[in-house]
Parts: C-alpha cells; sequence; structure tokens
C-alpha cells in the first residue's frame, strides 16, 4: 500500500503518517515472487483475495524481494505477514526462518506436500498453484495405442510403441519433439527422462542408469518426426497433423486445444522405471518467524487453497489448482485439457517431480546447454553414450562448483555444491 502526502494547513505530516502506518498494520502483506504482471497481480488484489480480509499483494521481482526479507528477519520483527514465492526459492531458505505450518493447510499432491516439508518433518510452506509440461495427442493416433495401455498412466515402452503403431500405419513418424533452437528439449531431460530412468539430474548424470536412460531416448527417437529439429511450438505441429503424438510445456500447446478443442487430448508424461518424471513449476506460501500477525497470516493462506479461490487463481495467473477442485465449464478448453492431465500427473502415485534447477545463477544457461549437447552427441550424432557423458561429466561439476548451487530433487540433498557421482 503506498501512501502519498503533503503539509496542508494545519494538518501535519506526522499525523498523516502514524494515521498510514495505522491502517498498514492492520494489513497483511502478502510479499511475492508470483503474478507480477500489472493484470494478474490486479487480479490477484481483486478477484482472488477477494474475501480474505485486508491484505496487501505486493509482488516484486526475485532481488528486492528477497532482500526485503533478509532485512526483516536479520532485524527479527517486520510486517511481511506472507510470502509467495517459487519452492526452490522457499528451499533456499532456513527452516529457522519458516514458520511451521501444519495443520493450516495442504495441496492433494503427496509428493508436493513432502516437498514443502523442505526435507524435515514440518511443512514449511503450503502448495499453492503449479504449471508444468504435459503430452497431447491428436485423437486421430487414440486407436494405435498398445493393447492395454491406459493413457493416463502410460510407460515409455508404451509411448515409444504407441508412436511406433502410429509410424506403421501412417508410414510418417508423427511423435513431436520440441527438438528447436528455440525448444525446451532441456527441460524434457531434466525434469522427465532423467527423473524417470535415473531417480537424480546431476548425481545420476553419468550413471549407469542415464547409460539406459539415453538409450531409450534414441528409440523414441526413432519413431519421432525428423523435422522435430525445427519443431519449438507443437501447438503448431499438432494442429498442421505432423505430429500426432507430443510434448511441451502447457502453453505451447494451448493453441491447438483452443482452436480445435475437441480434436486433442491431453495426459500425463510417462514413466520409467524409478517413477513418473515430470517438471512442476510449484508456487507455495509461508510464512516468516517475524510475520506480525500470525493468526491473520494463517487465515489468508487458508483462503488461498479453497476450491473457489483455486479457480480464481488460475484465472489470474494461468497456473493450476493444488487441490482437487472441478475446473468450470467456461474456462478455455486448453486450461480445462492441461489442468486434468497437470493433477493427475502430479496426483499420480508414482510422481517423481524434477524440479527447476535452483541456485544457478547466471550459470544456469550453460546447465542446461550441456544436456542439449548430450541429446546432440548421443541421439542426432549416434556417438557412444558412456563417452559423451564422461565427457561432459567434468564441466557438469565445474558449473555446479562455481555456482555452489547444493542439489535438488530428485536428487539427493547436499552439504555445498552437488556432486555429479
Amino acid at each position: 500500500m503506498t501512501f502519498k502526502f503533503k503539509l496542508a494547513g494545519a494538518v501535519s505530516s506526522v499525523a498523516i503518517l502514524a494515521s498510514a502506518i495505522a491502517a498498514q498494520a492492520q494489513d497483511v502483506l502478502f510479499w511475492s515472487t508470483q503474478a507480477k504482471p500489472v493484470e494478474e497481480a490486479q487480479a490477484m488484489r481483486e478477484q482472488v483475495l477477494a474475501g480474505a480480509g485486508d491484505v496487501d499483494y505486493q509482488p516484486n521481482d526475485g532481488g528486492p524481494w528477497l532482500t526485503r526479507l533478509n532485512a526483516e528477519l536479520q532485524a527479527g520483527s517486520g510486517t511481511i505477514g506472507v510470502l509467495g514465492a517459487l519452492h526452490g526459492d522457499f528451499s533456499a531458505m532456513s527452516a529457522d526462518d519458516l514458520v511451521d505450518l501444519d495443520g493450516v493447510g495442504m495441496s492433494a499432491s503427496d509428493t508436493f506436500n513432502t516437498l514443502a516439508k523442505l526435507g524435515g518433518d514440518s511443512m514449511q510452506y503450503v502448495p499453492w498453484m503449479q504449471a508444468s509440461y504435459i503430452m497431447a495427442a491428436s485423437k486421430e493416433a487414440l486407436p494405435h495405442l498398445p493393447e492395454g495401455a491406459d493413457i493416463d498412466a502410460l510407460t515409455y515402452d508404451q509411448l515409444i510403441e504407441w508412436s511406433a503403431n502410429v509410424m506403421e500405419a501412417t508410414g510418417e513418424a508423427k511423435f513431436g519433439f520440441p527438438a528447436g533452437p528455440k525448444g525446451l528439449k532441456h527441460r524434457f531431460f531434466q525434469g522427465y527422462l532423467y527423473p524417470s530412468y535415473t531417480n537424480g539430474v546431476v548425481r545420476t548424470f553419468a550413471s549407469a542408469e542415464a547409460v539406459t536412460a539415453w538409450e531409450k531416448m534414441r528409440e523414441l527417437w526413432a519413431v519421432t518426426n525428423p523435422a522435430s529439429t525445427n519443431f519449438s511450438f507443437l501447438q503448431e505441429q499438432l494442429l498442421n497433423g505432423d505430429a500426432w503424438i507430443a510434448f511441451d510445456h502447457t502453453s505451447r500447446l494451448a493453441g491447438a486445444f483452443n482452436e480445435r478443442p475437441d480434436d486433442f487430448v491431453a495426459f500425463p508424461a510417462p514413466a520409467g522405471p524409478t517413477g513418473r518424471g515430470f517438471m512442476p513449476v510449484l508456487a507455495g506460501v509461508g510464512i516468516p518467524r517475524t510475520a506480525p500477525d500470525m493468526d491473520a497470516a494463517k487465515a489468508v493462506i487458508a483462503h488461498l487453497l479453497k476450491p473457489e479461490t483455486q479457480i480464481a487463481t488460475l484465472r489470474a495467473t494461468n497456473f493450476f489448482p493444488v487441490v482437487d477442485v472441478a475446473l468450470p465449464d467456461d474456462l478455455p478448453p486448453a486450461v480445462q485439457a492441461a489442468g486434468d492431465a497437470v493433477a493427475k500427473m502430479s496426483g499420480s502415485a508414482d510422481a517423481n517431480p524434477g524440479l527447476l534447477p535452483a541456485g544457478l545463477g547466471d550459470k544456469s544457461g550453460e546447465f542446461s546447454s550441456l544436456y542439449t549437447e548430450a541429446f546432440e552427441r548421443i541421439v542426432l550424432a549416434g556417438q557412444d553414450i558412456q563417452s559423451v557423458l564422461d565427457d561432459i561429466k567434468p564441466r557438469l561439476q565445474a558449473v555446479m562448483d562455481e555456482s555452489g548451487a547444493p542439489c535438488w530433487a530428485p536428487d539427493a540433498a547436499s552439504d555445498g555444491p552437488c556432486p555429479v557421482e
């Protein structure tokens, strides 16, 4: 809340300032790194937080958000009541900085609730909203599903068999993969393939299990449209028929569902030997130990988890609910389709999230480029898998050492930089 004032007649600036401070003190300051665009922030204030009491929603970039938070924690008192941030932001904080939130609320995903404990026994934040990458397919592909396969619980072997069946029936490889220059292929390796086959991302980079994962990627590529090296937004290939089955971010598939909602289906990513790897963009809400009114802050968090509030949040931010909720019919078709797939994926019994890389700073681009290099050398150029991984391994370790980034899920936690074992 911003207050502007100046001396006018007998009214003193001191009195006005005192009044402003008193008014602000009644609000719960919601300090967030999410919903920063003007339209989203306004929708948060007017729709999402309607009925939550006096809440001052203030979104900020990560730098200013952390600076003010750290200043209040160091001072031992402050005005921030509720924190809104990504999982990676919370995981970088000390457990002593956050209030235990057991009993305040939780998501429908046991996986997310475990993540929110940050390795401890108590909820350090409460899952708030999520986005992700999913699978999509033309309904023309459905008759070619392997016998007995459940589209909502596919394995990688079944995905490969399905794509091979389509290829045999049509004479064309119609699995679409975002391997183009602007495609998000690195997120597939980091959040889907590696967690599904190695139960890690960094520690397991050059492991025997990683060799198996890349062998499986070669099998998938054999039934992938070779033009995928030019694909970046798979909605285009779904619409023009170059792809009947595809993987991409929900936002990059939306055009297909919104333009021809009756022609496509959305479904979870496949599972491997170590689970159904997927990359959630998970945002949560927490309370710093310096919050001035704990009860009011907890009430705001409880409000955010109400089904109707979760729907309002979806409308405001395009982030999906983390609680069980029926999506209304008036949402755009892409939101309905993707929301259902994301919920099934994150709520699956074998869910194994490969979180967004955290703590890499200006090394993020170099980190992702190493996974892309592995794909290009192993899958596109056909080089020996173990030799490629062993060659890249010391460079990956250098990125981790130089950034100082500790491990993130599904890798086991580390003291200091995450080791490439």
